[in-house]
């Protein structure tokens, strides 16, 4: 999957959509584990690179783009170490967000958890830890005004189910 650059008219309006904010795109092949999910309920989604630390007026500009947007979606931070977008976006997007750090190992898990779960009040930022259960969330989210789209969630619950 390629990296999408950032323009007003990325994606067409009035689809649910999913739209990855990476911060480094040395977390492209982590995002892309979360991607592959949501292409099996035919999530439209973007991946996007812009640090908060390094260009928060990108981030910002693409922030406010989603919420000119009344069409269902939610956002997908994918950052470690100092988490500040996955902050950023929870405090100024009016659709969901949620975390999902890229931890490749115990040690920086201990150290880099702690800046996406502290958020403060009025910064409503959902963390989740594997990128299946942060597309899975996603999907989730959706489906709650999505017929179509609930009907596969029941039936992968169903799929989970029949294998115990």
């Amino acid at each position: 999957m390629e990296v999408a650059a950032f323009s007003i008219h990325r994606y067409s309006m009035g689809t649910m959509h999913v739209t990855l904010l990476l911060g480094s795109k040395s977390d492209t092949e982590f995002a892309e584990k979360i991607t592959a999910v949501l292409a099996e309920f035919g999530i439209a989604n973007d991946i996007i690179v812009a640090s908060a630390h390094k260009v928060p007026e990108k981030v910002i500009e693409i922030i406010n783009t989603l919420n000119a947007d009344p069409e269902p979606q939610v956002v997908i931070t994918v950052v470690g170490m100092s988490n500040g977008l996955g902050g950023v976006a929870a405090a100024s997007c009016v659709h969901p967000v949620v975390n999902c750090p890229p931890i490749t190992s115990y040690d920086e898990y201990s150290v880099d958890i702690h800046s996406s779960l502290r958020m403060p009040s009025d910064v409503p930022l959902m963390t989740v830890l594997h990128p299946k259960n942060a597309a899975l969330a996603a999907v989730r989210i959706l489906a709650e005004n999505n017929a179509d789209l609930r009907k596969k969630v029941e039936e992968r619950i169903a799929n989970v189910k029949a294998q115990y």
